[in-house]
């Protein structure tokens, strides 16, 4: 036995530890990153949800956050860059009973991953995407990304990004989402509703959490420390449910409109293809339900 595994079985339980995989702690994450936030309210909403864990799945790409595919309990997928979605995809027409969601960041699904993130919008996939947003592509040195705020100093911006940021919400409900929400990690309450909300939505629900990156986004920019940041959040996080997602933009330290955006109900993509199939095929059709059990 290790000293590490040692160490590991000396510590208190974690109420959570029978969703994490324990083996893999420490995570990789840096001091008052936010994505321990985002997990942990991530895995609270997965057993308030009641989904039972052989139906679940997790998908993640790279970066960051793309890690915590690796730390979850679950069945869970470290995906190439930008093709979270994609993969995502593939599970559930290979198994329409899954509810697979996506934890990744804002770099690899809004920018490699874009064009994946529009199309599944579009086609109201029944997928959960959570984008940890921390405006840069922080594990590959702090490059500035699609989401950057204009002013915003990074390492291959270093007077300050001048490029039109996207707004994400924006973005996928004029794209067909049926869910979009956006909270910060200081909003844990609402952000854990917001998780379980989407889980137990059907169609294409996307959660944008606002995270400190105090090692690279917060120092190049010299905003304090991690503590800082999250003050920050608390007096410039503006709660505005049911806007209309063109008003809720990120400019640099501006206010940071947060809050449930879209909820609604439409078919989504396996429920319109087996509708379409119904009609034209007629009696013939036999919609597919997933591998089928021994016996069967």
């Amino acid at each position: 036995m290790s000293d590490a595994t040692v160490n590991i079985a000396g510590l208190e339980q974690h109420p959570l530890d029978d969703l994490l995989r324990v083996d893999r702690i420490p995570h990789i994450w840096c001091p008052t990153c936010g994505l321990g936030i985002v997990l942990n309210s991530f895995l609270t909403a997965v057993r308030e949800s009641a989904i039972p864990r052989q139906d679940l799945v997790v998908v993640s790409g790279i970066g960051c956050t793309g890690r915590a595919a690796g730390y979850v309990n679950l069945d869970s997928f470290h995906t190439t860059h930008g093709r979270a979605i994609p993969f995502a995809i593939g599970l559930k027409l290979g198994n329409p009973q899954l509810k697979v969601v996506i934890i990744s960041g804002d770099g690899d699904l809004v920018s490699i991953g874009g064009n994946h993130l529009i199309h599944a919008a579009r086609r109201n996939m029944d997928l959960t995407v959570i984008c940890v947003n921390n405006f840069n592509y922080a594990m590959t040195g702090g490059q500035f990304g699609p989401t950057t705020p204009q002013g915003a100093k990074l390492t291959t911006a270093p007077y300050g990004s001048f490029e039109h940021p996207f707004n994400i919400p924006f973005l996928v409900d004029s794209c067909g989402a049926t869910y979009v929400a956006r909270w910060t990690v200081l909003h844990v309450r609402q952000m854990t509703q917001a998780f379980k909300e989407a889980l137990m939505h059907s169609g294409f629900s996307f959660v944008e959490v606002i995270s400190p990156c105090p090692t690279v986004y917060g120092r190049r920019n010299q905003l304090g420390s991690g503590l800082e940041i999250v003050k920050y959040y608390q007096e410039k996080s503006v709660v505005r449910n049911d806007i209309d997602t063109r008003e809720c933009e990120i400019t640099y330290q501006g206010p940071i409109v947060v809050g449930r955006f879209v909820q609604k109900q439409k078919p989504t993509y396996l429920e319109m293809m087996n509708q379409f199939l119904r009609t034209t095929v007629g009696e013939k059709f036999v919609p597919y339900q997933g591998p089928m059990e021994d016996g069967d």
